[in-house]
This record gives C-alpha cells, sequence and structure tokens, in this order.
C-alpha cells in the first residue's frame, strides 16, 4: 500500500470522519431536487437516488421502506432533520 504524506492522511481521516454529514448533506439536496422535480420520471430517478443514499447512511430498513413507500420529500425532510441533530459533535 502507498504512504501517504500527513497531510493526505489527515484529509482521509477527516473524509471518513464527516461522511454520515456529507451523506446527510447529499439527501438535503435531492430533497430540494425533489420540491423542484417537473416530472415524474424525475421525480422517480431521484427516489432511486434516495434509496441508494438512505442504503449507504445504514439507516434501519423499516424506516426506509416507509419513506420510499411515502415518497414524501416532507417525510424525508424531517427524517433527515432528526438524523442531523444525532450527528456526533466533536
Amino acid at each position: 500500500m502507498k504512504e501517504y504524506t500527513p497531510y493526505q492522511q489527515r484529509i482521509i481521516k477527516n473524509y471518513y470522519r464527516n461522511r454520515q454529514g456529507l451523506a446527510l448533506q447529499k439527501l438535503q439536496e435531492l430533497v430540494s431536487e425533489l420540491y423542484l422535480a417537473e416530472t415524474d420520471k424525475k421525480r422517480d430517478q431521484l427516489w432511486k437516488r434516495v434509496a441508494k443514499a438512505l442504503a449507504n447512511l445504514e439507516i434501519e430498513p423499516k424506516l426506509v421502506e416507509h419513506i420510499l413507500e411515502r415518497r414524501s420529500a416532507e417525510v424525508l425532510a424531517e427524517n433527515i432533520k432528526d438524523w442531523w441533530s444525532k450527528l456526533p459533535r466533536e
């Protein structure tokens, strides 16, 4: 394995430390896109991306199923707000 400089190691460490926050931020962006989507086709594509993002966050399967079943940007936004408040702070 390649040796990394201390600077690169710090960047890698910070990325993994902030990975959940970055994933939640991406979900927030998807909520905005869902509100702005004008066609059902676009909304379908966005909900597929939401499903992948939720899988990466390792959210409880029943909750993921509920969110995807409802397909409500409001429900997703409320859950993101809750998850964001539970993120560990430094």
